[in-house]
């Protein structure tokens, strides 16, 4: 008989409130599923878009985030800034092709021990339906994931995300609110360009690809591949080898820090 599969779920709960929550559904002995593995954060803004990516890169199967409600954070603002991080982990899951559900956000008070073991119980649920993370079984999503990560990570799209809520609430240093379609618009497009950059590295890892076969293998057109190889290659991440005698089209590979 085959083993009943458990998923593997883990928890950041903030220290104010939403571990207080975990902590009094303890004490009010409500019951929820034992798969999730709790970690407490001062507040949810400590959690990066690049530390979820890399967990599911690790094998879990999905993770669940808990702060105070908005509002009502201790640092004030924090949780505000999660809320935007959340957006960016959600895109990031799409373009990986995960399954954007794996990941759950949810403001639970210290005084909401029961709406802890609900929540729990239906984010289990969620994921159980889902079946295990396809990362370890698919090794394009386990690519893609890659170069989400490391997108993530990139100084612009940190940037663009740790500015947007400033933006859209106290405005540029001129007192302009932002739109926030416009600014959602940006952020979608910059997520674009650098999980397309960051998958043209991973690709060319170890492997010397043509913009021709990169444009195949990402489905996008040859123009935005040349465009994306040129900022590339002023940033020094990717580099052209001289063609073969006889053969006129250039191919690229990752520069490896530190290799040969």
């Amino acid at each position: 008989m085959a083993e009943e599969y458990s998923p593997k779920i883990i928890s950041f709960l903030c220290n104010w409130c939403s571990y207080a929550g975990a902590d009094l559904c303890g004490v009010s002995r409500y019951q929820y599923p034992p798969n999730i593995r709790i970690v407490r954060v001062m507040c949810s803004t400590r959690i990066s878009p690049h530390m979820i990516l890399r967990l599911m890169r690790e094998g879990a199967d999905g993770v669940l985030i808990g702060g105070c409600h908005l509002g009502d954070c201790h640092y004030i603002s924090g949780n505000y800034y999660t809320e935007k991080r959340f957006a960016l982990m959600q895109k990031m899951f799409e373009l990986s092709g995960l399954e954007p559900e794996r990941i759950k956000l949810e403001w639970i008070s210290a005084s909401e021990g029961e709406k802890f073991s609900r929540i729990v119980k239906e984010f289990v649920e969620k994921i159980s339906a889902l079946g295990p993370s396809p990362v370890s079984e698919n090794a394009e999503i386990a690519k893609k994931l890659e170069a989400a990560e490391n997108a993530s990570r990139s100084f612009r799209l940190k940037t663009l995300v740790s500015k947007e809520y400033n933006l859209l609430t106290k405005g540029n240093v001129y007192g302009e609110v932002a739109d926030e379609e416009k600014i959602k618009g940006i952020i979608d497009a910059a997520s674009d360009d650098e999980f397309e950059r960051a998958l043209i590295v991973a690709l060319t890892t170890g492997n010397s690809l043509s913009v021709k076969d990169l444009s195949k293998m990402l489905d996008i057109p040859t123009d935005r591949v040349l465009e994306h190889i040129v900022s590339l290659r002023q940033n020094n991440m990717v580099a052209m080898e001289h063609p073969e005698e006889g053969n006129f089209t250039p191919i690229y590979h990752a520069i490896i820090i530190g290799g040969a």
